[in-house]
């Protein structure tokens, strides 16, 4: 069975954009999440994230609306409402860890649904090791 994960709004973001570093390794990693039908549980949060960086970095917003559109059909994705539990567990995570508000709310939703959190964001893998399973894209289970 494939261990669900909740991926960062930067894995998306860079599978997409083929001028981002890590552009080659998350494309690969979103393709065989897709061919193994491996779970994604993200905060919805995940969506205007996208839409932002896609829309701001390339100046088309257009491509921000799109890609969300595409990433609400994906296969095996539950968007995962930020309620009061997740607000309090992302709270608590946030201020333990020193993350960013938004960063706090990927790694609650990943604790609270036992799924490993892939991200680019150096803080994220750096300070959640011991908290919850985090890798980049790059690294293999």
């Amino acid at each position: 069975m494939n261990t669900p994960v909740t991926i960062d709004a930067s894995v998306f973001v860079s599978a997409f954009t083929p001028s981002e570093p890590a552009h080659r390794e998350s494309k690969a990693f979103m393709l065989g999440v897709r061919e193994q039908s491996i779970p994604i549980i993200v905060p919805v949060l995940v969506l205007p994230e996208i839409s932002a960086a896609l829309s701001r970095g390339q100046n088309k917003p257009e491509l921000g609306l799109a890609f969300v559109q595409e990433l609400r059909n994906f296969p095996s994705t539950t968007f995962v409402d930020v309620d009061d539990g997740i607000a309090s567990l992302a709270v608590e995570v946030a201020a333990n860890h020193r993350l960013r508000g938004s960063d706090a709310v990927y790694a609650a939703v990943a604790l609270r649904f036992g799924s490993e959190l892939i991200t680019l964001d150096g803080e994220q893998l750096a300070r959640l090791p011991k908290v919850l399973p985090v890798r980049s894209p790059r690294n293999k289970r």
